[in-house]
């Protein structure tokens, strides 16, 4: 999965593009509190990559290893080696078969998405992706932690086929890759050739609107046939409202990654029937009992009347949100670049802090009381730290840390009214 994680500053450097285009062109295309929640969001998603992401990579390969049809019929292996041959010519048969396994594997992940829309515990884990109110390439990195867990389910038959692993690593990453730029405004329609056979702007942007001619629509990841060729295509007639229908009204990384399976959680406990629990688990999202009035009937929506979630907050707070997100993605950079040498013990430890730093982050941008207490709590124990360094005569580092932290908790406290100000009650666990 390096290529990935290669691609993040390419990433950050077209965010920062399109910003400035927004800008100069006065484009309300991005929101502070917005962004943050969603590179927020992303981070996490990378940092439980560091754990789960194996999982896919083992499940396939055994079942490569174990029970590729090569295995058991007269069949060729899949042409692998390199795409030239000694003489410097191409060798035909080893780019069909990258090409065919590029193809392949995003009809897979046609289906994992679709599935990921039409099946409520799938949806679970995808929805963090659509829970944004804005549409830019910020929320491409918008990222489910955990709901790759079970995509090996639709990945496992190409290596039954007999795709090497190396083909459906790279492929995989090439897919999800190509699907950041399409998470635009900016561009409008590419031309009709592209419109008719790739995934584009255009397309996508229906994929993430909350308008009901547009639910569920346009799965594609890089090639739109798909959806032409399965009947889930429906082109942009109007700019969608981009959200859920309902609403996440919360900037908390951590919430927008576990409130679905939550919603699931509670009504599987409360369900009258077996029949029920079966069905708020695998039945679609929007399926409800009869004595809850059956499934739920969006609603019609215009952007001319949808108000998006935008707590006002002091602006210091916002500011101290954006200065504390910028001291944490230098350290999840380092800590996605180490992860391979870290120890066990390490890995979950800094998985902990930064999942526990973005959260505080999300809560600061919303003047969460528990925020305020968790900031200091967590301001302390880095500072804990910064004592420590000094004391085992890591001078410049240690006290570069220590005043960090002092410097952030003086910052903390002079708005610390603005905590007790805006009332918890605005807690929206009851939207999930």
């Amino acid at each position: 999965m390096g290529i990935i994680q290669a691609s993040i500053p390419l990433f950050f450097l077209f965010i920062a593009a399109e910003l400035l285009f927004a800008q100069l062109g006065r484009r309300p295309f991005y929101r502070l509190n917005d962004s943050i929640s969603d590179l927020s969001a992303g981070t996490i998603s990378q940092v439980a990559g560091v754990f789960t992401k194996v999982l896919l990579l083992a499940v396939y390969a055994w079942t490569f290893d174990q029970l590729r049809v090569q295995r058991w019929l007269d069949l060729p292996e899949w042409p692998g080696g390199r795409w030239r041959t000694a003489e410097g010519a191409l060798h035909a048969p080893v780019i069909v078969a990258w090409c065919a396994a590029f193809v392949l594997v995003d009809f897979a992940y046609y289906w994992f998405h679709r599935l990921s829309h039409e099946v409520n515990i799938f949806w679970a884990g995808h929805v963090v992706h659509h829970s944004s109110e804005e549409y830019n390439l910020a929320v491409a990195l918008r990222q489910s932690a955990v709901g790759g867990v079970l995509s090996w389910i639709f990945y496992v038959p190409l290596a039954v086929l007999g795709m090497p692993w190396e083909h459906f690593a790279v492929c995989y990453a090439l897919n999800l890759v190509y699907q950041f730029w399409i998470h635009t405004r900016v561009v409008h329609r590419l031309p009709a050739w592209c419109e008719a056979v790739l995934n584009t702007p255009s397309h996508h942007r229906v994929h993430h609107g909350v308008n009901p001619e547009y639910q569920d629509r346009n799965y594609a990841g890089v090639f739109i046939v798909w959806d032409r060729w399965f009947g889930t295509y429906t082109p942009e007639r109007q700019e969608p409202v981009y959200g859920l229908t309902t609403p996440l009204r919360s900037w908390n990384p951590l919430w927008a990654q576990v409130h679905q399976y939550v919603a699931i959680a509670r009504n599987v406990w409360h369900a009258r029937s077996w029949r029920d629990r079966w069905q708020y688990l695998f039945g679609s999202p929007a399926w409800r009992p009869a004595e809850q009035g059956g499934p739920v009937v969006l609603p019609e929506v215009s952007r001319d009347t949808f108000t998006p979630f935008d707590p006002q907050v002091p602006r210091a707070l916002s500011w101290y949100a954006l200065a504390q997100f910028a001291l944490i993605v230098p350290v999840a950079l380092w800590f996605l670049a180490s992860a391979a040498r870290l120890p066990v013990g390490q890995l979950i430890a800094g998985a902990f802090y930064l999942a526990l730093s973005l959260t505080n982050v999300g809560g600061v941008l919303e003047a969460r009381r528990w925020a305020f207490a968790s900031e200091q709590a967590r301001l302390g124990a880095l500072a804990v730290a910064g004592v420590v360094l000094l004391t085992r005569g890591a001078l410049m580092p240690g006290l570069g840390l220590a005043l960090l932290c002092v410097g952030s908790l003086a910052a903390l406290w002079t708005r610390r009214h603005a905590f007790t100000a805006m009332s918890d009650e605005r807690m929206d666990f009851h939207h999930a």
